[in-house]
């Protein structure tokens, strides 16, 4: 892969002073609660550029709204581009089941390459996040939140580089603020790496190793399908670009749309957290649900475990939990013996895509068993409590409660270019929402 130094543009801590409150969540994982939480905390919080709440009567109105609150910030300086190409060094605190963790990122530009040339995907992705992430794109011409991508730092110098930079003077530091999640309170400490000697090292380091996608599927193809419309359009065309400042323009074939900006993690971070997200089904006709303990014992081993306080943990030889299906308990399946799962499984999938539970679930449960047919009938949590309390309430009749997915699973899914169907992966926390903004001129 190519990774590159970039002007990013930040907000101006002279009129933005509290940080915190102008970052915001990612679109995909953002409530409308949330996103009404978001518009309250500021003026200036970047959920009125990442995503800005529709108007009823247009499609489009949000988008351009986005754009041109983009350029007033840019304009009144209330956001500011970099004076130094750099790399931006992150360490992204939290906590997760009681623990304090720290996960640290390297943000960069990384040219765009198909899918399989060194960039690696692991899960489908839905056309209406493609069109709506593209819509934003083309208005706005940046990119406000970074992708999440891993990769194996066999070398270290990585992160012996990465060490020797966090002793340095922080270029952010915000303290710790409420997250999403109730129980989480994360914070944020980003380094900017202008030193060129320290760049090149990183760049050579970094050029051989492979890159698997954990957040941001939609906004990779969205940038591939943005690069291929901004060259189209450049071919034939000597007019100026009639984005907001023309400050990183650059020779053919380096303009800054044939990148996208990513936060590089090692799959060894001991900060890297990978949750499952837990399916919550309805509208199951009582007839097939009333058959559904007797079908799954016929390829399963079902156990009954008493729910007691706050305890949803499946056990660890499990493959799958089910709320909902007995009364004040938790259903835990372990495949049976001699039963070959893989007859029931696509033939055109591979070995690791046919191993993880959620194509298990997916496939044979959901699909066959169920007939699940409409996505409007399934929804998605990381939260057992949520899940708990929405069969609880009747508001879904089962939940299926998934194991927590293992990173060498994930890459073997990605190396045999297979996909696991989407929302089989939740990498906590998510990034942020204008921390670090990318132009795209």
């Amino acid at each position: 892969m190519e990774i590159s130094p970039f002007r990013g543009i930040r907000f101006n801590q002279r009129i933005v002073v509290d940080l915190d409150r102008v970052l915001c969540p990612p679109y995909d994982v953002m409530t409308p609660e949330e996103q009404r939480v978001c518009y309250s905390r500021s003026d200036y919080n970047a959920v009125r550029l990442e995503s800005p709440a529709q108007n009823s009567q247009s499609t489009t109105d949000g988008y351009q709204r986005a754009s041109t609150t983009f350029r007033q910030w840019l304009k009144q300086g209330i956001l500011q581009f970099d004076s130094t190409p750099s790399f931006y060094l992150h360490d992204h605190h939290f906590e997760y089941s009681g623990e304090k963790r720290v996960r640290r990122g390297l943000v960069t530009r990384v040219r765009l390459e198909p899918w399989g040339s060194g960039i690696y995907a692991h899960e489908e992705t839905s056309a209406r996040a493609r069109i709506d992430r593209l819509q934003l794109m083309r208005a706005c011409r940046a990119s406000f939140s970074p992708l999440l991508c891993l990769y194996y730092g066999s070398r270290r110098e990585v992160a012996l580089i990465s060490s020797r930079v966090a002793q340095t003077e922080p270029l952010v530091s915000l303290p710790p603020t409420q997250s999403s999640l109730a129980d989480s309170a994360e914070a944020h400490v980003v380094w900017a790496i202008t030193d060129v000697e320290i760049i090149l090292q990183l760049t050579r380091s970094l050029s051989f190793d492979r890159l698997y996608i954990a957040d941001g599927h939609h906004r990779y193809e969205t940038a591939l399908t943005y690069q291929q419309e901004r060259t189209k359009a450049q071919v034939g065309s000597n007019s100026p670009s009639t984005i907001v400042h023309e400050v990183n323009q650059s020779p053919l074939g380096q303009e800054a749309f044939n990148y996208v900006m990513m936060e590089l993690v090692d799959f060894t971070d001991p900060g890297l957290v990978i949750l499952p997200l837990h399916r919550l089904v309805r509208d199951i006709r009582p007839t097939v649900l009333a058959q559904l303990r007797d079908r799954l014992r016929e390829i399963f081993v079902l156990n009954s475990i008493p729910l007691e306080g706050d305890n949803y943990e499946l056990p660890a030889n499990s493959c799958l939990g089910i709320l909902g299906l007995e009364h004040g308990s938790l259903v835990a399946l372990r495949q049976r013996g001699g039963i070959s799962l893989h007859t029931m499984m696509p033939m055109n999938r591979g070995q690791a895509y046919r191993q993880f539970n959620v194509s298990i679930l997916n496939h044979i449960i959901l699909d066959k068993m169920l007939g699940v047919t409409s996505k409007d009938d399934v929804a998605y949590t990381v939260d057992l409590k949520q899940a708990y309390w929405y069969i609880k309430e009747g508001k879904y009749q089962l939940a299926f409660l998934l194991n927590a997915p293992r990173p060498e699973m994930i890459r073997a899914v990605a190396d045999a270019q297979d996909r696991l169907p989407s929302k089989s992966t939740y990498f906590y926390p998510k990034l942020p929402a204008g921390l670090i903004i990318n132009p795209l001129d």
